[in-house]
């Protein structure tokens, strides 16, 4: 089951996209993400969440920049983690309170999100390296960075997301593993309506 933990983690993470099958790469520049990044308007991609416990998720990725993102889990999971207005919110069906809302420009989400990503001056990155695979790019909040990071994982020739990592204030991880990407496809504003979302009930 997802935790209230993972759910807030996962908003409080960068969203993207790609296929499963990395390849050998060198380390990509902040300059080429932010321009994969910049020229990618909509997406939609399949995912694999793999839980700190060793349990597996699966849902599907909406992201529609500027400031729009959702996560969507399959059942038996209920979970929904919606972004836009600047506010990020995530919906648990076990609760009657509505959904937990976080402000989006304090996440690392909006550094993915923003109408003009420049990784090379966004203040929430603190690590670029090459693991032999993949670029990782590590994000957190610099005035907190007890509250844990997340990173994202890039490969080349093209330039693709391929999966995130978050590492929790608690010292766990939890992995996301992105599927086919499907890029430019119409996506309704709807979707990322959060108060569409509340007024429908959570999901």
């Amino acid at each position: 089951m997802i935790t209230r933990r993972f759910a807030l983690g996962l908003a409080l993470a960068p969203l993207m996209l790609a296929a499963t099958t990395v390849t050998a790469a060198e380390k990509l520049s902040l300059n080429a993400i932010s321009k994969y990044l910049n020229e990618m308007q909509t997406a939609q991609s399949d995912f694999t969440q793999i839980n700190d416990d060793g349990t597996i998720s699966t849902g599907t990725i909406y992201i529609k920049r500027p400031g729009r993102i959702r996560f969507e889990y399959k059942p038996p999971e209920k979970t929904l983690v919606l972004a836009s207005a600047n506010t990020v919110a995530v919906f648990d069906a076990k609760s009657n309170t509505g959904p937990e809302t976080y402000p989006l420009d304090k996440t690392p989400l909006s550094i993915i999100l923003a109408k003009n990503v420049n990784l090379g001056q966004a203040r929430m990155v603190v690590g670029h390296r090459f693991d032999g695979t993949a670029t990782v790019v590590t994000a957190q909040d610099p005035a907190h960075p007890e509250y844990g990071n997340i990173q994202l994982k890039f490969t080349d020739n093209p330039v693709q997301l391929r999966q995130w990592v978050i590492n929790d204030d608690s010292g766990s991880s939890t992995t996301v593993v992105l599927g086919d990407l499907t890029v430019g496809k119409a996506l309704s504003n709807t979707i990322f309506n959060i108060q569409l979302a509340t007024g429908q009930g959570n999901r």
